[in-house]
């Protein structure tokens, strides 16, 4: 989110973290008595750490007007841009909500989310997550055909090809397929259409969707905690390449001939590491596990004489627990974080950016004065508020401050969804771990090693391109990340 004339500011990029993608949530009640909306607000809710930018539901109800969709989106939170009346208005048994954070197009109103359209064939309501790495080259050929573009992000592509190739198809699920033949990338999509809700995943996987059921309605998610957060029952993954149709005629029905089955997958690793909550389960692998085993085998290849561990709040501090279980040190609380704040604040033009970044987290000091502290963080990306959190915790007393990161340093920028900026931008980029760590001053620093990386997840299938530059998808001729005008 750029500076505007009031001073607004990403607090994701003053914390340097890589920051988030985008949430989809689903549902269609079998028994057309329940609207669906109120239970998609708190989907959202609960995906909410996926994107803070945008967000919004669109719904339709199958025994009204076929077709009729009504829909709310808005910029912001979940609960900052839906009131109570709003949710009483969005009457309807079949929806699909989002929440967003952009890595392709512009952080606007256009381009919030879901995707609704009108076409020859009816509506369809679309939510996607993920970054579609030919973008330029379907903007191109769409064009050409007549296509006038209402948003700047990669979703519409999509939309527009299921759009065009249902034209000639018999049914919704056959067209996204014709579609998947020319998308390139990463996506899970939640699409509406009259009578239908689709479930969508791209054949490497990169992005997690799954499947659960509340009584007589069916739920899409991207993570299994929104399942938990509106009582649904976990049914399973949405394997790599699968399309998955939900209606009252079959159910829950996946047709083989519509599959886009690879032989290799490769699940965005940083769905562990940062990601993913805590408490969800991703393709069988709980994120949870994932980030202790990671604190684990920091503290086994990376040990430290120490006097108390802390994670930077929130992603490290289930990897700092993991270091303190292996290690025998005591695990503490060693910042105090507002959760006030959200994505952005308003900062005074001339404070200083470390006072930015006490408006996010703050050290405690009777938790680590006169200590020697082992602070645990997900990832360093620039480097840039590094320095400052070290600096923090001698400001506050720490004798020494030893960093351990859950992740290999970043070496590479990631174009499947993670904003990973360019090699330049990136502190590990030809510089040594020794050199880093005095660059953001600490005692000492170390990062997870590359080959623990599928050990943390169980031997699943993974993209590490971010770290090794080695891509399942050969990256784009054109770069096609952060916001873009076509």
């Amino acid at each position: 989110m750029h500076k505007n004339g009031y001073g607004i500011f990403d607090t994701a990029q003053l914390l340097d973290e890589p920051r988030e993608e985008c949430g989809v949530f689903g549902m269609y009640d079998f028994s057309g008595k329940e609207d669906v909306a109120p239970t998609i607000y708190y989907g959202l809710l609960a995906l909410q750490h996926r994107g803070q930018e945008s967000c919004g539901i669109a719904v339709s109800d199958t025994d009204g007007p076929k077709g009729k969709v009504r829909s709310r989106k808005g910029m912001g939170l979940v609960n900052e841009t839906f009131e109570e009346d709003d949710l009483e208005n969005l009457n309807g048994n079949i929806g699909v909500g989002h929440v967003r954070y952009s890595t392709a197009g512009a952080s606007t109103i256009e381009n919030a989310q879901p995707l609704v359209l009108q076409y020859l064939k009816g509506t369809l309501a679309m939510a996607h997550n993920g970054n579609l790495i030919n973008s330029p080259e379907l903007t191109r050929d769409l064009s050409r055909t007549g296509a006038i573009f209402q948003t700047t992000i990669d979703s519409e592509l999509i939309a527009y090809e299921i759009a065009k190739a249902r034209i000639n198809t018999r049914s919704v699920e056959e067209a996204v397929s014709r579609a998947m033949e020319k998308i390139k990338g990463s996506y899970s999509l939640v699409i509406m259409s009259p009578r239908k809700l689709i479930g969508v995943r791209d054949p490497y996987g990169f992005r997690p969707l799954c499947i659960g059921k509340r009584g007589n309605a069916w739920i899409l998610a991207s993570e299994s905690c929104a399942l938990d957060t509106v009582g649904a029952e976990f049914v399973r993954d949405v394997e790599p390449g699968e399309i998955i149709t939900i209606s009252p005629r079959f159910g829950v029905h996946s047709d083989r001939s519509h599959c886009f089955r690879n032989s290799k997958t490769a699940r965005c690793i940083f769905e562990y590491i940062y990601f993913g909550r805590a408490d969800s389960e991703i393709d069988k692998v709980s994120v949870y596990n994932s980030r202790i085993l990671a604190g684990r085998y920091l503290a086994q290849d990376s040990p430290v004489d120490a006097d108390l561990v802390i994670g930077v709040p929130e992603s490290g501090n289930v990897a700092a627990l993991g270091f303190s279980m292996e290690s025998g040190i005591p695990f503490g609380q060693g910042f105090v974080k507002n959760g006030y704040v959200g994505r952005t604040f308003i900062r005074p033009s001339q404070h200083s950016r470390e006072a930015a970044v006490r408006v996010k987290l703050n050290p405690l000091r009777q938790a680590v004065e006169g200590k020697r502290v082992v602070m645990i963080d997900d990832s360093i990306v620039r480097g840039t508020t590094s320095d400052k959190i070290v600096r923090m915790l001698r400001d506050a007393g720490a004798t020494e401050v030893h960093m351990r990161v859950s992740s290999p340093p970043f070496l590479y920028p990631c174009y499947f969804g993670t904003d990973v900026p360019e090699r330049e931008q990136l502190i590990a980029y030809r510089r040594s771990s020794e050199e880093v760590c005095s660059i953001i001053g600490a005692d000492s620093l170390d990062y997870l090693k590359m080959e623990r990386l599928p050990q943390i997840v169980n031997n699943l299938p993974i993209c590490t391109g971010c770290f090794s530059g080695e891509y399942p998808i050969a990256p784009p001729e054109e770069d096609i990340r952060g916001d873009y005008e076509r």
